[in-house]
């Protein structure tokens, strides 16, 4: 705060001073990481339920139970490696969050689904 001086107006977007390397922008859409990050996460799991044959289809492939979580697992690691990368940090950000709007929203239907009476 002693650097400022009192009468020139605040300015949000300070340039950088000389001698300091300028910031580097970041990268991608937040937003569009988080709309593609969320409807790519249900489109998958929920044709892929459909296709496999139901809720429990997805324990009677190849690799069991394990089949349902190696797909979240590819999607965090991909999701992490674009977020700490400079370029593409806001787009790896929004697919975390996505990734946090779908386990919101998917395990509310997955309640709403397996709470339905008669089952």
């Amino acid at each position: 705060m002693s650097e400022d001086k009192p009468d020139t107006p605040w300015e949000p977007f300070k340039q950088p001073r000389q001698g300091e390397p300028p910031t580097e922008p970041r990268g991608g859409s937040m937003a569009a990481g988080i709309l593609f990050g969320a409807l790519a996460l249900y489109i998958f799991y929920v044709g892929g339920t459909m296709l496999a044959g139901g809720p429990y289809g997805w324990s009677r492939g190849i690799l069991g139970g394990l089949a349902t979580f190696l797909p979240i697992v590819v999607y965090v690691v991909l999701a992490t490696v674009l977020a700490v990368r400079p370029p593409t940090s806001r787009l790896g950000a929004g697919l975390l969050i996505g990734l946090g709007i779908f386990a919101l929203l998917g395990g509310g239907l997955c309640v709403g689904s397996l709470a339905q009476p008669g089952f």
